[in-house]
């Protein structure tokens, strides 16, 4: 064992640093664990202000298998950019600094690939609500999302086996084969946050993959990190649009109808309720953006069509239809709920359908589509 792992794969792992100071040790000792023990990283200090950039290079003066680039400020996809100049390797890993590894993540997904010889290979995740100096105890718990996507597994897979695996939209829970990245001609776009998406997506449509059931890594979602500040800005719901359309436009170049519905249905409106949440007090502005993008990216379908949960489905129809006092009352009404939405099912025909006060909504003025349930709803 110990034979193979002094000669087993390489992998470059590439680590964008930005404002993690409190962070970038406690991943780094994660990195330092792995079991495979055949990797190189480099670490891309993207103009840090704190002391991540002393951090790092505390780091590679102990191991050999860390160097440190510095640069001026240019955002995460131009550092993974930058980075993928700087290593070498037959995978290509692509970690965050505010992140944690699993013991044997590279372990299982270099054992994958190796025997499978796919492309590329996604291992499960867990999340962590991590509060600021949190100590690496957990608790952690994997997404109920997360579990189905990644179950069962699968080896040499293609897109039109598991469409719905385009949701895994991560970079860093994935290990690329070098010489298909290259020969591909990946990147990462630059100058626009979401750049995940618009990669990992070209990624699953182009290649074979591996979907591990185990859990490669642990994603801590910092408290505060994504703030209603944030999302509420025009430039960062602008650039949530422009990588959805590139991901679609990707999509529907791939030519299958059904990737196509099930990417547009219960991928690209996966994260929507997000944004439906901030309605109550957004700009003029904002809400025009939003409903541009709604429109353009679902048209005539309509987000009764897609994933979202009940309510959520019934505000996307509410802000196609440029209805946004609705959309407020609609969203402080859930706001206020102990629980699910109350549901109330149809004397005559039997639906059930969600049951909005009429002070909240009148319902006389929306598609019964938009309030209906769904089976497994009930």
């Amino acid at each position: 064992m110990r034979r193979w792992l002094s000669r087993g794969p390489l992998i470059g792992v590439v680590v964008p640093v930005y404002g993690v100071e409190r962070y970038l040790d406690e991943f780094v000792r994660t990195l330092v664990a792995q079991r495979h023990r055949r990797w190189e990283a480099v670490i891309v200090d993207d103009g840090s202000t704190d002391r991540s950039g002393e951090i790092a290079d505390g780091w590679a003066r102990r191991d050999h298998r860390i160097s440190v680039v510095h640069q001026a400020n240019a955002g995460l996809g131009a550092a993974r950019n930058a980075g993928l100049e700087h290593v070498r390797g037959d995978y290509l890993a692509f970690l965050d600094s505010d992140d944690l590894l699993q013991p044997t993540a590279f372990a299982d997904l270099v054992a994958s690939l190796e025997e499978s010889g796919s492309d590329f290979a996604t291992g499960a995740i867990l999340q962590w609500l991590s509060k600021d100096n949190s100590d690496f105890d957990g608790p952690y718990h994997e997404p109920p999302w997360m579990r189905r996507l990644h179950n069962p597994p699968m080896r040499r897979a293609r897109i039109e086996d598991r469409p719905e695996i385009l949701g895994d939209v991560f970079a860093w829970n994935k290990l690329f084969r070098r010489s298909w990245w290259d020969a591909q001609g990946l990147t990462w776009p630059e100058g626009v946050r979401y750049e995940d998406q618009p990669t990992t997506t070209r990624a699953f449509l182009d290649g074979t993959f591996d979907v591990l059931s185990q859990t490669t890594y642990v994603w801590r979602i910092r408290e505060g990190s994504i703030t209603q500040t944030r999302a509420s800005s025009l430039q960062d719901l602008a650039d949530r649009w422009e990588t959805k359309r590139m991901s679609l436009a990707s999509v529907r170049a791939h030519g299958s109808a059904e990737v196509e519905q099930v990417f547009v249905d219960r991928v690209l409106a996966g994260d929507l309720w997000r944004y439906f949440l901030l309605v109550p007090g957004c700009s003029p502005e904002w809400w025009r953006l939003l409903r541009s993008g709604v429109l353009e990216l679902w048209g005539s379908r309509t987000l009764v069509e897609s994933g979202l949960p009940p309510v959520h489905r019934l505000a996307g129809w509410l802000v196609a239809e440029d209805r946004r006092a609705d959309v407020t009352a609609l969203m402080e009404w859930v706001a206020g709920l102990d629980g699910p939405a109350p549901r109330v099912q149809d004397v005559a025909t039997g639906a059930w359908r969600l049951s909005v006060p009429h002070s909240v909504l009148d319902e006389t003025t929306v598609d019964p589509a938009a309030l209906g349930l769904r089976d497994h709803e009930v």
